[in-house]
């Protein structure tokens, strides 16, 4: 008997999707680019599509994955025992932000017309950087968080009185297009980031509760100390259990003033003036569940030095401004990983074969991909609507209506994001669950823009307050529900509930999360009604408006175009 040969090889590898890279992360998505144009960025859609093939290249996806694999690493002293508070970073995560600094995302709006940006009053700048944004959401979204605050410290920092030398030293610098990352005094580096420290540990979101307390510095001693930048000096003393981003050069914080006026703001400076480091301790890095590549810490501040924005005892009041731009880039940024996510999803089954067809052919899957197709396609044009809202500020309609579809979109749109995330994963099946393929830390992400800027309640908690406060906003909203016309009569008799109940005023606490959801949901149908093809249009309020979203996908109509829907998703 002859001896049983076996091959040498074990198995040949095959049928397996190609990586998702080396693609136009723009150019492939006719939503977002019909989008810009509509809402007032097409002067940015040759620099959008630059940035999209930049993103989707298989370079920067690889920074993507070396930067969440090397996290950030606290070195706290130096090896003489001094105190340092350093926070270090793999050099993949230098490289993502050099690109994305360069490209604006932190302060292109507010970045002077003669520069080529504009002012963020009805230019589309805010347009431009929201598509920019959510091309970066389907990068790596832990760069997105110093972005984010950045670019909203920025018109908190303009309006501050009382301070022109400190704001003269400091907003070229945060302007800035240069990538800086060196621990230096400000007046030594090319560029500057900004972070926030808002809540304790026995507060969260009530930052009311907050026990970190400021004192005024006496004149005398605040001269002897910084000079010509002594005016609203403060010493403070307390303790921060989220402090964002603590490599950024300055952070703003809330903390209570000791004279008693109440909870104010200020300006935290990791460089006092005269080089000497402020006096901010790192306790430690947080252990998160996702934007792993980003840091967050515990810090103490054992007598750091802050300069006060705005009036004492109006620190919430001074913060709301950075606090709308940043629930505008939650939007911005859980649709982006929605739409990574779907991209991941469609680009596999268009390639993996099961039981004899291509997965994308079959017509269960079809229902799934193009499910989500629809739920991506909704939070993009939603969260560039509401873009559109920031450009028009000075229109009183356009700011009205920001003021409820900024909570009421965080709340929505991010909530929709993990359910979203966990089924893209599922048509990859095992491979999807593995940290090797990007949905694992996409799925990750996901959460976090639900709990970061107000959880979910106090979103709708705001939207009911926008409503009662201002019958401006009631109107707009109206407004801007009847743009999406008559034609469709299911969309007609939810938009007549909707407005019945905004009449009535019958909407109370218990049911904030329905009407937040209802209001998206309306625009939503609105904006596709008038702007994508009757296939998109038709499907989503048969599955969004006839009947409550589910909690899973896959669960459109018989009869439903997912041919049309999915060709039309993504352009490979």
């Amino acid at each position: 008997m002859n001896a049983c040969q076996l091959p040498a090889n074990t198995h040949e590898v095959f049928n397996q999707a190609t990586p998702f890279e080396n693609i136009n992360l723009y150019t492939c998505d006719p939503a977002l680019q019909e989008a810009v144009r509509r809402e007032g960025g097409g002067a940015a859609s040759a620099c959008l599509a630059a940035l999209g093939e930049r993103l989707g290249s298989a370079e920067l996806m690889a920074l993507a994955q070396l930067a969440n694999v090397h996290g950030p690493q606290l070195q706290q002293f130096d090896r003489s025992g001094r105190r340092i508070d350093e926070v270090t970073f793999h050099p993949a995560w230098h490289g993502l932000m050099e690109v994305l600094v360069k490209a604006g995302l932190h302060a292109a709006p507010w970045v002077a017309p003669a520069a080529g940006a504009g002012t963020g009053t009805g230019t589309g700048t805010h347009v431009a950087r929201a598509a920019a944004y959510i091309l970066v959401g389907q990068l790596e979204n832990g760069v997105q968080c110093p972005l984010t605050m950045t670019f909203a410290s920025v018109p908190v920092l303009r309006q501050a009185t009382g301070l022109p030398q400190i704001m003269q030293r400091w907003l070229p610098k945060i302007l800035s297009s240069e990538y800086d990352p060196r621990s230096l005094p400000v007046e030594h580096k090319r560029g500057a980031l900004i972070g926030m420290g808002m809540t304790e540990k026995q507060g969260g979101t009530d930052v009311r509760s907050n026990t970190t307390c400021a004192e005024a510095l006496p004149l005398d001693q605040a001269q002897a100390l910084f000079g010509a930048e002594a005016n609203k000096v403060h010493r403070i003393v307390g303790h921060k259990w989220f402090f964002s981003v603590p490599q950024s050069d300055a952070h703003l914080i809330l903390a209570q003033d000791a004279g008693g006026a109440g909870l104010s703001c200020f300006f935290l400076p990791r460089y006092l003036p005269d080089g000497s480091r402020n006096a901010i301790r790192v306790q430690r890095l947080k252990d998160k569940l996702g934007n792993r590549s980003n840091a967050s810490a515990e810090v103490e501040f054992a007598g750091a030095y802050g300069w006060l924005l705005g009036a004492a005892g109006r620190g919430i009041a001074t913060i709301i401004d950075m606090a709308s731009h940043t629930r505008l880039d939650c939007v911005l940024g859980s649709a982006g990983i929605m739409r990574a996510a779907l991209s991941q999803a469609l680009h596999h089954a268009r390639q993996r074969m099961a039981f004899g067809k291509v997965l994308a052919e079959q017509p269960l899957m079809q229902n799934v991909l193009a499910d989500l197709a629809l739920e991506s396609e909704a939070a993009t044009v939603f969260a560039m609507r509401l873009a559109r809202c920031f450009d028009e500020k000075d229109d009183q309609g356009q700011a009205a209506l920001a003021r409820v579809l900024t909570p009421a979109g965080k709340y929505w749109i991010c909530k929709r994001g993990p359910g979203f995330g966990a089924e893209a994963m599922e048509v990859l099946g095992g491979i999807g669950y593995v940290e090797e393929a990007p949905l694992a830390r996409l799925y990750r992400e996901l959460p976090v823009n639900s709990i970061w800027e107000g959880s979910g309640n106090v979103m709708c908690l705001d939207v009911l307050r926008a409503l009662a406060r201002s019958p401006a906003a009631r109107v707009a909203l109206a407004a801007e529900l009847a743009l999406g016309g008559d034609a469709d009569a299911t969309f007609v008799a939810c938009r007549a509930r909707l407005l019945q109940t905004l009449e009535q005023g019958d909407a109370d606490e218990f049911d904030a999360r329905k009407l937040a959801e209802r209001i998206v949901l309306a625009v939503q149908a609105a904006l596709l009604l008038r702007h994508a093809p009757a296939c998109v249009s038709s499907a989503f309020v048969a599955t969004r408006l006839a009947q409550a979203p589910g909690g899973a996908y896959g669960r459109l109509p018989a009869g439903t175009d997912c041919a049309a829907i999915l060709a039309r998703a993504l352009h490979e």
